[in-house]
């Protein structure tokens, strides 16, 4: 797997999120956006009772509200969102405090923790089970943090938690809260807002947090809703970003928000992040039916009928964000169905049910790509186009709905009530 370190280090020098290491974490899904760390010497197993201690459990920390925003790492730091209890508001009101968290990576002792928007009960739009008020991940910047709560705003934070900006001009109605994390190209701070009524696609001036461009996204599906984090990824030397939204995936340009090329499909309250590799674009569709696509990003206008190369309905994921590992393209169903399949063709190596639920995006480090559950549960599985039962771990009983992060020679993991880093 060394082939594959090194093309992912050379992805971190190329990415538009200046000066930081090549072993932070900084965004959804890590550097580059797709699921892949270099961190090495990682634990296959944690959380079991050992001697009255939890196993590579260097420290837990408790975590204030409810948020399933993803841990963002970035050197030495932890960064996370959570929506807490409004000081002095009555039992059950709603009144929520947004809140940007800072913890530093070694000890798990907060750094800085600040009131970001409050939210209003009365007339904050109702979400569903599984989300909360502060579900996009954190994004860190050289020496900036972003942070984003949906239709309730965004601002951007220097990095001892001081406020250099913050906007609610972006209002919409969502369905069931907010979801999207936002990713920076060349100076904009780039999301999607797909809300029930005239979803749209935006960027906001890095520096000041202006509007740079809205794209109005247009699409056949009757429910217009999604939730889904944009990639970028350069085609022919120019930049594109990847968004995928109800019954559509656009391209656009990042300069101007202006279209590039669009494909229809038919799903909706579309949440997994695109990956892309072998000059082909991969998305899943979400709901009802699920699909994997992979899509050529080489054309311009509708290019639905001429640039799919190949789509997979079996075993294809709701939530969670596919990883692509060289020739190897692997998934996990909501329902606990895992699946590797041939990147080029679509083609199924192998399809194991592995139980549980699953909302967590796949994570590769250190030659294992790492699957946590609902449930809490962990699975630790070899990379490779033959299944190998993986290792069962994790802290079971723990609602885990983010994502991992990785920095530091340590997992972080998020659960319902706490943050753990976990190592050997």
């Amino acid at each position: 797997m060394i082939r594959w370190y090194l093309l992912a280090l050379v992805g971190c020098l190329l990415t538009p999120l200046a000066l930081l290491q090549a072993e932070d974490w900084p965004q959804f899904r890590g550097i580059n956006g797709d699921g892949i760390s270099l961190e090495k010497n990682l634990p296959s197993e944690w959380g079991a009772e050992v001697d009255g201690k939890q196993q590579n459990v260097a420290w837990k920390l408790e975590i204030a509200g409810k948020g399933w925003s993803s841990p963002s790492y970035s050197r030495g730091k932890v960064y996370l969102t959570t929506a807490a209890p409004k000081e002095g508001a009555e039992p059950d009101s709603n009144d929520l405090s947004l809140r940007a968290l800072c913890i530093d990576a070694k000890s798990g002792k907060v750094v800085w923790d600040h009131e970001i928007f409050v939210q209003d009960g009365k007339t904050s739009p109702k979400i569903h089970n599984k989300n909360s008020h502060a579900s996009p991940t954190p994004l860190v910047d050289s020496n900036r943090l972003f942070v984003h709560f949906g239709h309730q705003g965004t601002a951007c934070l220097d990095l001892e938690g001081k406020v250099l900006w913050s906007t609610r001009e972006l209002s919409y109605a969502p369905v069931h809260g907010n979801g999207c994390s936002p990713i920076l190209v060349d100076g904009g701070l780039i999301f999607s807002c797909d809300g029930g009524k005239t979803p749209f696609v935006a960027a906001l001036e890095a520096d000041t947090g202006k509007v740079k461009w809205k794209f109005n996204r247009t699409g056949e599906s009757g429910k217009k809703f999604a939730f889904c984090t944009p990639t970028v990824i350069s085609v022919n030397g120019k930049q594109q970003i990847v968004s995928v939204g109800a019954g559509v995936v656009n391209s656009l340009d990042p300069a101007t928000g202006e279209s590039i090329w669009h494909v229809k499909h038919e799903g909706y309250s579309v949440i997994p992040k695109p990956i892309f590799g072998h000059g082909l674009v991969y998305i899943s569709t979400s709901y009802d039916s699920a699909q994997v696509m992979a899509i050529r990003p080489d054309g311009t206008g509708d290019v639905t009928d001429t640039h799919v190369e190949w789509t997979l309905k079996k075993g294809a994921p709701h939530t969670p964000s596919l990883l692509l590992l060289g020739n190897d393209l692997y998934m996990v169903a909501d329902k606990g169905v895992a699946t590797c399949v041939n990147a080029l063709t679509g083609e199924t190596y192998w399809q194991e049910r592995i139980g549980g639920n699953y909302s967590s995006s796949l994570l590769y480090a250190d030659d294992k790509i790492y699957i946590q559950s609902e449930e809490g549960k962990a699975l630790v599985l070899k990379p490779g186009t033959t299944f190998e039962k993986p290792i069962e771990t994790g802290f079971n009983g723990e609602r885990t709905l983010a994502s991992y992060g990785a920095g530091d020679g340590a997992l972080f993991i998020r659960t319902e009530k706490n943050l753990y880093r976990v190592q050997k």
